[in-house]
C-alpha cells in the first residue's frame, strides 16, 4: 500500500490508509493513546488501542511532540476529531525520536525567533508559506502572461540605486561594491535588448529600523519596459496586484481562514478599480477626511499613508509626488512634480509598489545625480543607457513580503519569510 498524504487520505474517508508525517499533538490514558499527525497538507488524529498494541503501547506513551512516525489503520468520518477525520490505527513505526521539543504553546515572540528553524513546521507558518509560494507562482504568471523575459541583474553591485544611507558594503577583493538594493539600473540596460522584462530577486537595505514593516534582506518583483508611459507602468501594477490577489482567493482559502484573514478588502481589490489620486490631492484628503495637515514637499509618512488607507477596501495609487523626495531617474513633470507612482494597501499595510516613468534626459540625470551628491562618473554604464539610442520607459518594484504580510493579515513582515534578517536578528 502507498502512503497518502493526509488530505488525500481523508478524501478517501473510509478504509485502509497508510500515512506518515509527525506528531503535532499527544495525550491519553493506560488504555487509549491519541496522537495528531501533521504532515505538508493537514492534520489528523490518530487513535492507538491498547488492546491492539500489547508490548508496544509504553513506546507509544513515550512518543513526544515532533516525533517523526508511519501509521497504518482503518480512516473514518468523526466530527469530533480535530480535522473531521480519525484513523484506528493498526500498525505504526517511529522513524525519528523527538525529546523535549523546545516550542509549546504561548511562547514569547523572542523564544520564536531564536528557534525560526522549528517554528517553520507550525501551522501558522505552514500557512502563510503556501500563501507565499503561490504568491510567487502568480507574478509569474502575470509578466509572463504579458509577454514579458525574465532577466537577472547582479546582486554585487558598483554603484548605489537609492542613495548611500542604507546600502550594505561588501568587500570585494581589493575594492568596495554593495550588495544590490534594485536591479533597477542593470535591467534598463537590458531593455534595449528584450524591451519588457520582468524579475524576482533578493534586494538589500541597511536601513537601521525596528519596525514591522521593514526587512534588510527581502524578495523584490521588478519589471522594465521600453516604450512605456506613466498610466501604462501604472495599470500594469494594478493588472499585477489584481492576478495576485485573485489567484490567492481562488488556491489558498483554506490557509486564509486558518490565519482568520478577512476578505472584504481582497474581494474588492481583485474586483474593483484601485483609488488614483495626485500627492496633492492626497494631502487635501489628508487634512479634510483625517484632520492631518502635511507640508507640500513632505514624503508621505506611515501615519499619513495608514490614515488614507482606512478610507478604501482596494489599494489607493498616489502619483506625482514632489521631485526632491524621489529618486533621481523618475521623470519630472509639472510643478516639480515626477511621474512617480506608490501604491499604498488597505487596512494599514503600507507602500507595496513603488514606480515611475524614467527620465530620459541625460543631462538631467547628471545634475539630479549631483543634486543628490552621486558622481555621475561613477554611473557612466547607465548614461550610456542615454546616450545611445534612448526610449520612453519606465518600471515598477513590488516588495513581496509587503504584499505576503497584507494578504495573510500578518502583525509582523518578519512572518512572512522563513528567515528574517533584521538590525538584530542574523541566525539562524
Amino acid at each position: 500500500m502507498e502512503y497518502l498524504s493526509i488530505e488525500n487520505a481523508m478524501k478517501q474517508a473510509k478504509g485502509n490508509v497508510k500515512i506518515r508525517g509527525w506528531v503535532y499533538r499527544e495525550r491519553g490514558s493506560n488504555k487509549l493513546r491519541f496522537i495528531i499527525i501533521r504532515d505538508s497538507t493537514n492534520i489528523i488524529q490518530c487513535v492507538f488501542e491498547k488492546d491492539t498494541f500489547q508490548e508496544r503501547f509504553e513506546e507509544l506513551k513515550n512518543v513526544q511532540i515532533e516525533t517523526s512516525i508511519e501509521v497504518e489503520g482503518i480512516i473514518k468520518k468523526d466530527e469530533r476529531a480535530p480535522s473531521g477525520f480519525e484513523i484506528n490505527a493498526t500498525n505504526f513505526k517511529v522513524i525519528g525520536e523527538s525529546a523535549n521539543f523546545p516550542i509549546q504553546k504561548d511562547q514569547s515572540q523572542e523564544l520564536l525567533n531564536d528557534n525560526r528553524h522549528l517554528w517553520l513546521r507550525s501551522r501558522k507558518m505552514n500557512a502563510i508559506l503556501k500563501v507565499r509560494s503561490t504568491i510567487f507562482g502568480a507574478i509569474h504568471e502575470y509578466f509572463r502572461s504579458q509577454g514579458f523575459y525574465e532577466f537577472h541583474s547582479p546582486t554585487l553591485q558598483s554603484t548605489q540605486s537609492e542613495g548611500g544611507s542604507d546600502v550594505f558594503e561588501v568587500k570585494y577583493f581589493d575594492t568596495k561594491l554593495y550588495l544590490a538594493q534594485t536591479w533597477q539600473l542593470p535591467a534598463e540596460a537590458g531593455i534595449f535588448s528584450l524591451e519588457n522584462i520582468y524579475t524576482i530577486a533578493p534586494s538589500f537595505r541597511a536601513e537601521k529600523s525596528k519596525t514591522s514593516r521593514h526587512l534588510t534582506e527581502y524578495w523584490h518583483a521588478e519589471m522594465e519596459m521600453a516604450w512605456a508611459d506613466f498610466d501604462t507602468i501604472i495599470s500594469h501594477g494594478e493588472g499585477l496586484l489584481k492576478h495576485v490577489v485573485s489567484k490567492v482567493l481562488e488556491t489558498n482559502k483554506k490557509e486564509l481562514e486558518f490565519l482568520e484573514r478577512e476578505l472584504d478588502d481582497l474581494t474588492a481589490t481583485a474586483s474593483k478599480p484601485f483609488v488614483r489620486m495626485t500627492y496633492t490631492d492626497a494631502l487635501k484628503i489628508l487634512k479634510e477626511k483625517c484632520n492631518l495637515e502635511v507640508e507640500w514637499g513632505k514624503d508621505l509618512r506611515t501615519v499619513e499613508e495608514d490614515e488614507l488607507s482606512k478610507l478604501y477596501n482596494t489599494p489607493i495609487i498616489v502619483t506625482h509626488y514632489p521631485k526632491k523626495v524621489k529618486a533621481f531617474y523618475m521623470k519630472e513633470s509639472a510643478n516639480d512634480t515626477v511621474l512617480g507612482c506608490d501604491f499604498i494597501a488597505p487596512k494599514c499595510y503600507g507602500e507595496i509598489i513603488g514606480g515611475s516613468q524614467r527620465e530620459e534626459n541625460i543631462d538631467e540625470i547628471k545634475s539630479r545625480l549631483k543634486e543628490q551628491g552621486e558622481d555621475p562618473k561613477d554611473y557612466e554604464f547607465y548614461l550610456d543607457t542615454r546616450r545611445y539610442g534612448s526610449v520612453p520607459h519606465g518600471g515598477f518594484g513590488l516588495g513581496v513580503e509587503r504584499i505576503i504580510t497584507w494578504i495573510c493579515g500578518l502583525d509582523n513582515i518578519r512572518d512572512s519569510i522563513p528567515f528574517p534578517r533584521t538590525m538584530v536578528r542574523y541566525y539562524p
